[in-house]
């Protein structure tokens, strides 16, 4: 649903905007996200991949939690950067180093990865930049309208992390009230963070979770909407009593076969999957607002509107 312009301001849209600021090459939005505890995915784990690689081990797991937040301040230390625990541009530019045919390492493994989990390369992460690696960076070069020379430098690593990606299905079913078919794409983390919830969700028996629009590919305007424009927003569909949210409508908090309970569970779903990261949930039910869950905001009866920092 669409947002007013100063509600696009709450929770931080605009400090987004400013992080991911144009700029001077390929996708007009491209910069490296900001990165810090509670995160999860794939730029989470291309993190840690680079911080094994620079001398500080930590796994691998997409996670950011304290062992990766101590490897990141003990590495910006060790080039006097700001020790805040946070990973910016600095941080990313002091992380990553140009890998060609024949490298090999933790470096590979985090752009294989990237690849894999952002353009479906399907490569094996297994730190050898051989012929097949080198083709998926051009490959995705050519995509990012950069020079397409299969050798992953700054620039590449810049436009890389930045690129969306779409959500696992196994949890989550996908809906299209506006028409926007190709809205499914959100930052990595916002991914990540929901197939967290989704999973948590949907083992509670209480069915998979409908998704609406997050963004597109590559960010931008989107009908019906003032916001979703960054990649970090995502419409859900409230639960219903029957579980049938996926297949039989959209529904109201007013209406008969709204699911409080589900839908509450939901929520919290959300986030629990995202310490840290939540600017804000939006949702009508009155119930929801008093227990301090949702927030409300016109047009939001009929879904919730959840915005990842």
């Amino acid at each position: 649903m669409r947002i007013a312009a100063a509600a696009v301001a709450t929770g931080s849209v605009f400090a987004t905007a400013a992080a991911l600021a144009p700029s001077a090459d390929a996708f007009s939005r491209a910069a490296y996200p900001v990165l810090s505890a509670g995160n999860r995915g794939a730029d989470v784990q291309a993190v840690q991949y680079l911080l094994t690689a620079r001398g500080h081990s930590v796994g691998a797991d997409g996670t950011f939690g304290n062992a990766t937040k101590t490897a990141v301040v003990a590495f910006q230390k060790s080039k006097r950067l700001t020790a805040d625990g946070v990973v910016g541009a600095r941080t990313w530019d002091a992380l990553t180093v140009t890998v060609r045919s024949g490298s090999s390492g933790n470096d590979v493994k985090a752009l294989q990865m990237l690849l894999n989990n952002k353009r479906g390369a399907g490569l094996t992460v297994d730190g050898k930049f051989g012929a097949g690696t080198r083709s998926a960076v051009a490959a995705f070069q050519k995509h990012a309208g950069i020079s397409a020379d299969g050798v992953a430098g700054a620039t590449t690593w810049r436009n890389l992390t930045w690129h969306y990606m779409t959500p696992s299905w196994t949890n989550i079913c996908d809906q299209n009230p506006d028409g926007n078919k190709t809205a499914n794409w959100g930052a990595a983390s916002t991914i990540a963070q929901l197939n967290k919830a989704a999973a948590s969700f949907r083992a509670t028996g209480q069915g998979k979770v409908p998704v609406g629009d997050i963004s597109f590919e590559h960010g931008g305007d989107i009908a019906g909407h003032a916001s979703h424009e960054l990649g970090v927003d995502v419409d859900l569909w409230p639960i219903r009593t029957d579980n049938a949210q996926c297949t039989a409508g959209r529904i109201t908090w007013k209406s008969s076969a709204y699911d409080r309970s589900a839908t509450r569970q939901l929520v919290k779903s959300i986030r629990a999957a995202a310490p840290g990261q939540i600017a804000l949930v939006y949702f009508n039910d009155p119930v929801l607002i008093k227990e301090g869950l949702t927030t409300a905001y016109p047009n939001h009866d009929n879904h919730v509107h959840v915005r990842y920092r």
